[in-house]
C-alpha cells in the first residue's frame, strides 16, 4: 500500500447510492495534483487527508490512484483546531465562544467535542443548548466516515455505507454495535452470513435470540426467493440448525415470532400432518385470495347468456373472425361465472378469444378493464385488443412512496369486468391486492399459458387456482389451422410435450424455416456464431435490424453464455460508438439497447422496459433513454436501474414476443435446464427462433420436466373454503336477449 497526504481539490463524480468518489487530490510531498478513485463518504474538499492504495492505469483515463482507506487529519495545534470549529458555522459560536473552549481542553477538544459534551458547560457562555447543537453537528459531521473505518476495520464492504446511513443516520455506528442483525430487517437484499461475520467480530454470542430470528427470517425470505410461500417446520428448524443453533432453541423463537404476530403457522393437510411456517404478509396474502375469491363466487351470476347464433353474428360482424367449436362453447359460457381461467399454449387462440369477449361485453354494455403483470405484457395486450390495458400495479394504484395501493375492498376498482392476461407472472402478493380491489358486483377473467415460467415473487397463483378445481377453467387444446403451419409453434408444443422437434426436413428444404438448431459444443464458438448471427446472417436472410428485432435469451446470468458475458461482447461487436459512461464495470453507449431494472413511477417505467440509449450528456452527468419513442432521464447515480439487454435472462422475457430470438442451450446451464424454461423461451419468437448449443443440453431440458415445486396452498384453501360451484342464477336478470 502506499500513502500520500494531501486534500481534495474537485470531486468530479459522486454515487450517493455507495459514495464511490472520483475526485481530484493535492498531494504535500511531492506537491503535484492527481487523480483519485474510489470509495469517500463525508469527505468535502480542502479537508486534510490521509489516503492509502495503489497505483493503476485506466484504459481511457490514464493513470489514477485507487484509494483502499483513509482518514481525516485533525488540526492539532490550537490555532488550527480555533480555524476548523469555525469553519462548521455552528449558530451561536462565537469566535470568543470558540476560543474560550480551546483554552480550556487544548489538543483534547475535538475529543471532548465528541465522547464527553456535557464538560463543554464548564466553559465560558456554553450552555446546554449550545453544547449539544455543537456535539450532534460534529457527530452528523463525522459519522459517515466514522461508520467507513468501522467497516474496514471489519472487513465489511464499504459499499453499505451509504445504504446504512440512509437507514439510521447519524445513529447508524450506534445501531450496528447495538444489534447488527437489524440490518437484514432494514437494508434490501444483505446476506446472513456477511451480517453473521459481523456480528462475531462484535461479541454477539452464537446463541443469541437477536441471531436465531435473524437466522429465521433469513431464511424463509431465501425461500420466498425461490418462490415458496413457506417453509415446513422441519426444514425450517433443520437449516437454522446448520447455522450452528440447537434445534429446540429454534423452535422457541419459532412460537415467540407467532406469538409476537410476525410469522404465522398453520397445518395444511389432516392425512400428512406438516406444520407450515409462513411470514405474516404472505399467509395473510394466500389466506386472503382464497377467502376474497370464495366470496366472490358466492355471489349469484345475474347475467344471462346468449345463443350461439347471436354470439356468431356478433363476432363475425365486429371481429371479421369465425369462432371455432373450443372458442363458442367459452363464449357460451363465460357470462355465467364470477371468476374464469383461459388457459393454452401458442397457436390455441387466447388473443381472439380476448377480443371477442370483449366485443361481448361490448354488446351488453359491461365496463371492462384490461391489465397484465409487466408494461411489456400491457402493451402487448392494449395492441392486440385495440383497447387501453395497463399495468396490474398502475391499474390498482400502487404508492411508491407509501407502499401501498390506492386501490382496496374501501375504494374499489369501477369496472363490472376485469380481464388480467399473463396471469403465470403474477405472485401472491400482487394476486391478493388485486383481488382485494375487485368490487364483489364485478367478474374477473384470468388469462394465462401455465407452462411458462412460474411468478418470479413467491406462489404458484394460476396453477393452484386451476389445481383447487373451485374456478371454471377452460384450457384451450385446439391448435389453429394457420398455427399449424408455424414450426415454431408446432416446435413449441413438441417440447412442452417433451418430444425432441423433427429439425430434419427444416435442414433438408431450401426454403428459410422459422425455427433451427445448431450443434455447437464449445462455449466460445456459440458466442462467436451469435455475434454472427445478431449482426450478418439474420439481418441478411431475414431482414430484420440487428437491434430492434433480435432478442438473445439465455438462462443464465453468469459464465461465457451467459447475459453478463455476452451484453460486453455483443455491446462490443453491435455498437461502435466511443463516447460511454463507465458505471460498476459496465459501459453505457449512445445506441445501446438497455434494460429498466425495477418499477420507477415516477419515470412511469418498469421492470422489463426495453429502450434505447438516446444521448449522453457528460456535462450533467446525465444520459436519456428511448423507450418507444418516450425519452425518459437517468442522472449517474440511477444507472443501477439499468442494464444492457442485447442478451437477457428467459425469465425477463416473459409477457414480450419478439421477431426473432437466440437461443443459447449448454450443459453448463444444468442448474436451470428445464422444460417450461425452453418452452417458454421458443414462445417469445414470432418468426424466427435459433437455439444453439448441444443435443445433451436440449435433451436435459426435455427430460426435466419436474418444476422445482413450490411450497404454497392456495388449492388447500380454496378446496377448504368452498363446496361445489354455486348454481347459476337466472331469476335476477338484468339483460334481455
Amino acid at each position: 500500500m502506499i500513502t500520500l497526504k494531501g486534500h481534495l481539490t474537485h470531486i468530479t463524480y459522486t454515487n450517493e447510492d455507495n459514495y464511490y468518489t472520483i475526485a481530484r487530490f493535492s498531494t504535500l510531498n511531492p506537491e503535484t495534483t492527481i487523480t483519485v478513485v474510489g470509495f469517500l463518504a463525508g469527505i468535502n474538499p480542502h479537508e486534510p487527508l490521509k489516503i492509502q492504495g495503489q497505483w493503476e492505469t485506466h484504459a481511457k483515463y490514464g493513470q489514477q490512484f485507487k484509494i483502499d482507506s483513509f482518514e481525516t487529519i485533525l488540526p492539532t495545534t490550537t490555532s488550527e483546531i480555533t480555524r476548523y470549529l469555525k469553519s462548521l458555522g455552528i449558530k451561536g459560536l462565537t469566535r470568543k465562544k470558540i476560543k474560550h473552549i480551546v483554552n480550556r481542553f487544548e489538543e483534547n477538544t475535538f475529543e471532548t467535542i465528541e465522547k464527553e459534551p456535557e464538560k463543554l458547560k464548564s466553559v465560558s457562555g456554553i450552555g446546554d443548548i449550545l453544547a449539544n447543537r455543537l456535539h450532534d453537528t460534529w457527530k452528523d459531521h463525522h459519522a459517515t466516515r466514522s461508520l467507513m473505518n468501522f467497516f474496514k476495520e471489519k472487513n465489511f464492504p464499504v459499499s453499505l455505507v451509504a445504504p446504512v446511513i440512509k437507514a439510521y443516520g447519524k445513529s447508524a455506528l450506534h445501531v450496528i454495535e447495538k444489534n447488527p442483525y437489524q440490518l437484514l430487517a432494514d437494508i434490501f437484499d444483505l446476506d446472513f452470513h456477511l451480517i453473521d461475520n459481523l456480528a462475531n467480530q462484535i461479541g454477539v454470542p452464537r446463541d443469541d435470540q437477536r441471531r436465531i430470528s435473524a437466522c429465521i427470517h433469513f431464511t424463509l425470505e431465501a425461500g420466498a426467493s425461490d418462490g415458496h410461500v413457506y417453509m415446513a417446520l422441519e426444514a425450517l428448524v433443520k437449516r437454522c440448525a446448520s447455522f450452528g443453533i440447537p434445534h429446540e432453541k429454534v423452535k422457541i423463537a419459532i412460537k415467540d415470532l407467532i406469538d409476537l404476530g410476525v410469522l404465522a403457522a398453520e397445518c395444511l393437510n389432516d392425512e400428512k400432518p406438516e406444520t407450515a411456517v409462513y411470514p405474516k404478509a404472505l399467509y395473510n396474502a394466500e389466506k386472503g385470495i382464497a377467502a376474497r375469491l370464495s366470496a366472490l363466487l358466492s355471489m349469484p351470476v345475474t347475467n344471462r347468456g346468449m345463443d350461439r347464433d347471436k354470439i356468431v353474428d356478433e363476432i363475425v360482424t365486429r371481429l371479421a373472425i369465425n369462432p371455432s367449436k373450443e372458442q363458442l362453447e367459452v363464449l357460451e359460457d363465460i357470462l355465467y361465472h364470477r371468476a374464469v381461467i383461459i388457459t393454452g399454449g401458442p397457436g390455441t387462440g387466447k388473443t381472439t378469444l380476448i377480443r371477442s369477449i370483449l366485443s361481448i361485453f361490448n354488446l351488453i354494455g359491461k365496463r371492462v378493464l384490461l391489465a397484465a403483470p409487466t408494461g411489456r405484457a400491457a402493451r402487448r395486450l392494449s395492441e392486440v385488443t385495440g383497447r387501453k390495458a395497463s399495468t396490474i400495479h398502475k391499474l390498482i394504484g400502487f404508492n411508491h412512496k407509501e407502499g401501498q395501493f390506492e386501490k382496496n375492498r374501501d375504494t374499489p376498482l369501477d369496472t363490472d369486468i376485469l380481464i388480467i392476461d399473463e396471469a403465470s407472472m403474477v405472485d401472491t402478493i400482487l394476486m391478493y391486492h388485486l383481488f382485494n380491489a375487485l368490487p364483489f358486483s364485478a367478474s374477473i377473467i384470468i388469462v394465462g399459458d401455465i407452462f411458462q415460467l412460474p411468478s418470479v415473487g413467491p406462489g404458484n397463483v394460476l396453477s393452484d387456482m386451476i389445481q383447487s378445481n373451485k374456478i371454471k377453467t377452460f384450457s384451450l387444446k385446439k391448435i389453429f389451422r394457420q398455427a399449424k403451419e408455424s414450426p415454431i409453434i408446432i416446435n413449441a408444443h413438441a417440447v412442452r410435450q417433451g418430444q425432441f422437434p423433427d429439425l430434419k426436413k427444416q435442414s433438408n428444404s431450401k426454403k428459410l424455416s422459422e425455427f433451427y438448431f445448431i450443434e455447437t459444443a464449445s462455449p466460445p464458438k456459440v458466442v462467436e456464431r451469435i455475434v454472427e448471427l445478431c449482426c450478418q446472417r439474420i439481418p441478411k436472410s431475414y431482414g430484420l435490424d440487428p437491434m430492434k428485432d433480435i432478442q438473445v435469451l439465455t438462462p443464465m446470468h453468469k459464465g461465457d453464455v451467459g447475459t453478463i458475458h455476452l451484453n460486453q461482447i455483443l455491446q462490443d461487436a453491435m455498437n461502435p460508438e466511443k463516447t460511454h459512461f463507465d458505471y460498476s464495470g459496465r459501459k453505457f453507449k449512445p445506441g445501446d439497447k438497455v434494460m429498466h431494472l425495477k418499477n420507477n413511477y415516477e419515470k412511469e417505467v418498469f421492470n422489463g422496459d426495453i429502450g434505447t440509449i438516446h444521448a449522453l450528456d457528460k456535462s450533467e452527468n446525465r444520459l436519456t433513454v428511448n423507450y418507444e419513442d418516450r425519452l425518459v432521464d437517468y442522472h449517474l447515480e440511477e444507472l443501477h436501474e439499468l442494464t444492457l439487454a442485447y442478451a437477457i435472462s428467459v425469465h425477463k422475457s416473459q409477457g414480450s414476443e419478439y421477431p426473432a430470438v437466440i437461443i443459447p442451450l449448454m450443459e453448463q446451464h444444468f442448474p436451470l435446464l428445464q422444460r417450461n424454461l425452453l418452452y417458454t423461451a421458443i414462445t417469445r419468437g414470432k418468426k424466427l427462433v435459433i437455439l444453439i448449443g448441444t443435443s445433451r443440453a436440449f435433451a436435459i431440458a426435455l427430460n426435466n420436466d419436474k418444476q422445482r415445486k413450490r411450497n404454497s396452498a392456495l388449492d388447500i384453501r380454496l378446496i377448504n373454503l368452498m363446496g361445489p360451484l354455486p348454481p347459476v342464477d337466472l331469476k335476477h336478470t338484468d339483460l334481455v336477449f
